[in-house]
């Protein structure tokens, strides 16, 4: 009788156990186990009745949390603890993770794609204008302020190296490189996977900072040394999306012009063309600009450039969008006599010709 009673227990047990999640038990299994490796402490019900949008009361959740505890995705460690997530727990949780990324798997590979696709054709750009102009001409990539990172991936490359994808806010991604001194399973990818995905997910630049690297390396325990070689290789990765791409062409098409042919002057026009930088403070007038004015068109004439190096020219930028919001900046730059009306016309054409594609396409998506 006994044996048969136990057996019914046992039996009631495994398919307490095998019963799938509802919505209710997904969401409060996951706030438990988001917030657990966040603090490292048992996890209560008022807790989650703070962070979740179930609008349950804390009575509700703490039979939803002892069903968790029955099926075996949580443990209370102590009789007046919240509860922590078991094995079953974290696999649940990290399954539904990486269902979740193959789901947007196909989608991010189009992202990829489409940044080669953006790159080819701003510079494509680039050399049109200065051909259809006769001008020099300046392309810059789209820039967004206050980027948050949206998703990391780590995979395993070889023993001594993993890779990270990072894509940020305005669906920029770059891939890192990050040397590692041991190979890792699986499993243990996965953990540093949570574990970036967790704190790093959402957070902007300026927040990706010395003390949330000490929280992270809290949490990971013996993988510390690992998580941090991980955290600077993706500082690195979003602050480089954060650099500015400009492209040039066309400015052998000055040399034409005999005001604009001595040796000085050619010299100062190409040292600033090949060092992209020097042409910042003019992508950084020319946002200010298009903030100001609908068009967005803004025309330099001399002394009135940013730069010094400029002051024989005369420069007509514009600004162009991405359905994300992102902004970059066109730029022709020319002798003092450019043919202005032309050069406006083109700008204008070509900026709504740009704004009009990333909207067919952004649709298509």
């Amino acid at each position: 009788m006994v044996l048969s009673q136990n057996q019914n227990a046992l039996h009631l047990q495994n398919a307490a156990q095998s019963q799938p999640l509802d919505d209710r038990k997904t969401k409060i299994l996951k706030a438990i186990i988001a917030n657990y490796l966040e603090t490292g402490e048992p996890v209560g019900s008022r807790t989650i009745s703070k962070f979740t949008d179930l609008n349950l009361s804390s009575a509700t959740i703490r039979n939803e949390m002892a069903d968790l505890e029955e099926m075996g995705y949580l443990v209370q460690p102590h009789t007046s603890a919240g509860r922590i997530p078991t094995d079953k727990g974290y696999r649940f949780y990290v399954d539904s993770m990486m269902q979740e990324k193959n789901e947007s798997e196909e989608s991010r590979g189009a992202l990829l794609e489409r940044v080669d696709k953006l790159e080819a054709l701003l510079k494509q750009v680039a050399k049109v204008l200065a051909y259809n102009t006769q001008y020099a001409t300046m392309v810059t990539s789209p820039q967004m302020r206050n980027r948050q990172v949206k998703f990391i991936q780590l995979s395993q490359v070889d023993d001594s190296n993993l890779v990270a994808v990072i894509v940020v806010g305005d669906n920029v991604a770059k891939n890192q490189l990050i040397h590692v001194d041991r190979a890792l399973s699986n499993e243990e990818v996965l953990k540093l996977n949570l574990l970036l995905n967790t704190f790093l997910t959402g957070a902007s630049v300026n927040e990706i900072n010395i003390e949330l690297m000490q929280a992270m390396r809290r949490q990971a325990g013996e993988y510390a040394d690992i998580l941090e070689r991980v955290f600077e290789g993706i500082v690195d990765a979003v602050h480089q999306a954060e650099e500015l791409q400009i492209y040039t062409s066309g400015t052998s098409n000055i040399l034409r012009y005999d005001e604009l042919g001595d040796v000085q002057k050619a010299t100062a026009l190409l040292e600033t063309l090949e060092d992209t930088r020097g042409l910042e403070p003019l992508v950084d007038e020319t946002m200010k600009s298009g903030e100001e004015k609908q068009d967005g068109i803004q025309i330099f004439i001399g002394e009135e450039a940013p730069m010094k190096n400029l002051k024989d020219y005369s420069i007509v930028t514009s600004t162009y969008e991405l359905p994300e919001g992102a902004k970059g900046t066109i730029g022709i730059i020319g002798p003092k006599r450019m043919d202005y009306k032309k050069v406006v016309k083109t700008l204008k054409d070509l900026t709504d010709e740009l704004d009009s594609i990333f909207k067919s396409n952004s649709s298509k998506e």
